[in-house]
Formats: C-alpha cells, structure tokens, sequence
C-alpha cells in the first residue's frame, strides 16, 4: 500500500510540474509604475475548487513580472495575484509535502529575522503583535516567540483565538515564556507610549469586506499613529506581514485611508498589492521555494544571503546620519570590580566576547604612522597575547611594516558592538623573534601559506588574475605536501602596551572609561587606573 502510495504521490508531483501554469493576470493599469514594491500575505483561505483542507493557504510567487520601481537599477520582481499564489500553495502543500505549521514556523522567523535586521532591540525592544484568528495570526505569534529569544519583550494581543491544536500550541509555548497576553480592551488608546514595534498579524490576503469588532478599531489604531509623522514625534514602527491588515491583495489600499507600515515581510513573494507601498523596508522572506517550482512558474526573485531567511528587496532608504544614535545600556564598568593588571581584564572581556559568539572577536583597528607623522589604519586579526604583548603577522614589506620601521609604535582598537564595549591600546612595537614567525607560518593552511608567498602586499599589481596564476603555479608546485617555505620578509610584530582604556557604553553618553597608564613607582614600573570624562 505504501509503495501505491509513492507511486500516486510522484505522478501527481510529475502531473503538477509539467502541466502550464494558470493564465497570469495582467496588472491593473491603475498602478503607477513608480510605486514602491512591498509584501503581501501568505496563507490563503481555500475556494473555487480549492483542494486544501483547511482555513488558509500559503502563497508562492508570481510569475507577473514587473521592474522593482523601488530602485529603477533592481532586477525585475515577480508579483503574485491571489490566483497564483493559491495554486503554488497547492503545490507546495500537496505533492512538496509541506504542512501548514511547517510553513507557519519559517514565515514567523523569517519576520523576526527582517525586524531584527532594522530594529535593534536595544532601541526597539518592546514589540506588540496584533494576531488575527487565521494563519496570519499565527504567523504573529511565532514571530513573537522568535523574536523574545533575540532579546526583545513582546506582547500579544489576540481577540478572537482559534481553538485549533496548532495555534493553542503557539499560545502554549508563548506562556511558557512568560510572554504577556493583552486584551484589546485593555490595550491603550495611544499606543505610541508603550511600544516600540507594532506587528501588523491580523489579516492575509484571502481576508474580505470591512473589519470587524475589535479588528476595525486596532486598525484605526494603527493608522492614527501616521498622525506622529507630523508632530516628529517618535512613534511605534508598524511591521505588515505580507500584506497591511485591510489593504485589497490586488489593489492595494484603495482610499489611501488604510495602514502604512514602516517595513512590510513579503512572504514566498510580493503579492500585488505590494506595488503599492512606500514604506522605507521590504523585506521578502520563507525561504522554502523549490527550483523545479521557480522554474516553472519563472520566478524572479532575489537571492537570500549565506544562511538568512530574509532578503531585502531595493535599497535602504537615505538616511539622515545626523540623527543617527543608539542609547546603549549596559551594566557598570567601576573601578573596585576591574583587574589590577590591564592584561588580566583584557582577558576577561576577550573571553566574554567569545562567549557570546561575536564574529572574529580577535578583529583589531592597527594604526600606525610614517616618518613623517602620516597615520593610517587598518583591520588586523590578533595571533596572540600574554603579559609581554599583542601579537599580530604581516608582510613586513607592507604599507603597515614600513611604517613600523620608520615609527615603532602602534595603536590597536578592539570594538565589539553587541556588549557596547571597546578597548584601545598603545605601546612601542618590535619584531618576533624568526623562531616564532616561523612556526605560525607553517600552523597555517596551507593555501594561506602561498598567498604569503604570492601576495607582494601593498604593492601595485595589473590584475588579479596576476594573483591567481601564481597561486595556482605555487599550488601545484607544492601539492606533494612537501614544505613551503616562510618568506623572509614575512613575519610577527609585538605591540608592549603602556596604555589601556576600557570604554563601556551607557545610557545619555555617559560613557564608563577606565585607562591604565604605566608609570614608574620606586623605580619599579606600575599600573594606575583613571577614570576618563566620556
């Protein structure tokens, strides 16, 4: 029975794949060319012949392509009519396989994801999601859930729940967390004072007619906070996902009355309606969509970067770099909880960075200066430290190595964002002993160890294929394993640091600095620690 099963099941994937898509819809010759491109809702509620089962439908994209007029130089886009959009769900939950909770996890974090990648919790931290009772809902309250784990505190106003298994479930782990559940009713009429971000959940693209109770009025809710814009006073940022609640999937919000999100997370593909929106974020995210289903359909769709479930569609809007701050909070940096030795406390942030899983945490800003007093910097990775100093390798040909030779002293800058924390040093700077350049070279990989060879660093080449000729030549000509060897003017540089500073962000500029500076105390050289004016 299984293996009939299989069989029927491959035939219907074969049938589905190799049978033409539906007619595309033309687009409405109402919309204006220039309009911003933006996201649209996913679930679909099944009619007309509709073979799913239950409520809602995930939507896919759609094959009306038209240029991303929110950057005249992007790509064309794919849009989506609810039409296509419910048969690519149809194959994406049929033959594909996918379930609806499946779907409804990746959308969720694929909205989190986009709100993380504009609004830092640090500033942004206090998130309301506004749930309807369908799958648009529930893809609110998974975002919630994943968003509370990335260190913002949500809340959740849900009016009309579903008793279904699935979206009790969400409720479940939402309480568990200790999230808070608000009613409506007891939500404040301005809600511009108690949030930071407004998760705009309540309704999908299959939703028709007017809202009703209390929809209608979180709505208007929503729409007057627009009214902030013109008071520049700061208000909550509104966050649509796929579509803004109330907006016509096809034709947008048809009296300009309606929501206007801030950001809008097209979800598989923009739908129609998203021509419409002229907010500064669009972000496309549910990375799930097969290529035999792109192909078929000839999907134009931006490409996700590395491994991130959200991908952003046109530019970032120009912004004012004036007004551009973040208010850190952080615990105290005193002086009675520091080391005494600088090294020591280097140590203990350095690990705490590591901790928490900064990328490249031994990154480091060196700046040095010429002869004739020119400074220039530039990012090095840190090979080491101890009581004695810093250690770094180069080429001690390079822009970085002539300096040191006419100037032997440095500064080194550690910035590591997400602890609001950095630490310069300074000091004169020697060579490393050959011994030890020459065992760290050969602890390298091995296609490091022959870029050290090819790259003659700083030095005018015609190409980079010039570099890569070489490469590969130096790659076959050691590819018996045999050993490379150490370029002789390639090696290890020791910064002997003679001061510290210890820099911790907080609230008002109110920065903490501690710097230890080296003094001589009876002849025997000691730290001392200042506290500097932020």
């Amino acid at each position: 029975m299984r293996n009939v099963m299989r069989k029927v099941r491959t035939m219907t994937f074969t049938f589905l794949l190799q049978s033409p898509p539906l007619p595309i819809s033309p687009s409405p010759p109402q919309f204006s060319l220039y309009s911003l491109p933006l996201p649209t809702q996913r679930f679909l509620t099944p009619s007309h012949g509709s073979r799913l089962r239950s409520g809602s439908v995930r939507t896919l994209c759609t094959k009306s392509i038209i240029p991303n007029m929110e950057d005249s130089g992007s790509p064309p886009l794919s849009y989506l009519t609810q039409r296509e959009a419910a048969e690519i769900d149809e194959t994406l939950m049929g033959p594909l396989g996918f379930s609806v909770d499946q779907l409804m996890e990746l959308a969720g974090l694929s909205v989190a994801t986009s709100i993380a990648e504009v609004y830092k919790p640090g500033e942004y931290s206090r998130v309301l999601a506004i749930c309807g009772p369908g799958n648009n809902g529930g893809d609110g309250l998974v975002a919630a859930r994943h968003l509370h784990h990335f260190g913002y505190k949500p809340f959740i106003c849900y009016p009309k729940r579903t008793a279904k298994p699935l979206y009790t479930g969400l409720v479940t782990q939402l309480e568990s967390l200790s999230v808070p559940f608000v009613s409506a009713d007891d939500l404040p009429e301005d809600l511009s004072k108690d949030f930071d971000v407004i998760v705009d959940a309540m309704f999908g693209f299959s939703f028709h007619g007017a809202p009703r109770p209390p929809f209608d009025d979180l709505i208007r809710r929503l729409v007057s906070l627009q009214n902030y814009e013109q008071t520049l006073q700061k208000h909550p940022v509104i966050v649509s996902v796929d579509i803004p609640s109330g907006w016509h999937v096809e034709e947008g919000d048809h009296d300009d009355g309606g929501i206007k999100p801030d950001m809008l997370v097209s979800l598989t593909a923009p739908k129609l309606c998203a021509k419409r929106f002229r907010g500064p974020h669009h972000f496309l995210g549910g990375r799930f969509v097969p290529p035999t289903v792109a192909e078929k359909y000839k999907l134009e769709l931006p490409s996700y970067p590395g491994t991130s479930m959200c991908v952003r569609i046109g530019k970032p809007p120009k912004v004012d770099i004036s007004a551009m701050r973040v208010n850190y909070v952080s615990p105290e940096l005193l002086e009675e909880q520091v080391e005494t030795d600088p090294t020591l406390q280097f140590r203990k942030w350095f690990d705490e960075a590591v901790a928490a899983g900064l990328r490249e945490t031994n990154a480091m800003a060196l700046s040095t200066t010429n002869k004739d007093r020119k400074p220039s910097s530039r990012m090095v990775l840190l090979k080491g430290f101890d009581a004695n100093g810093f250690v770094w390798f180069t080429n001690y040909e390079s822009k970085k190595g002539s300096d040191l030779s006419e100037n032997p002293s440095a500064a080194l800058l550690f910035y590591w964002e997400s602890l609001n924390r950095q630490v310069r040093i300074e000091g004169p700077v020697e060579r490393i002993p050959e011994s030890e350049s020459e065992n760290y070279f050969h602890s390298r990989p091995r296609g490091s160890q022959i870029g050290a060879i090819v790259s003659k660093q700083s030095s005018v080449v015609p190409g980079r294929h010039v570099l890569y000729d070489e490469y590969e030549e130096l790659t076959k000509k050691y590819s018996d394993g045999s050993v490379i060897p150490k370029p002789k003017n390639w090696g290890g540089f020791r910064l002997k640091p003679n001061l510290f500073e210890f820099w911790q962000g907080q609230p008002s500029r109110l920065h903490d600095r501690l710097q230890y500076s080296l003094q001589d105390v009876n002849g025997n050289p000691a730290w001392k620690i200042y506290r500097l004016a932020p």
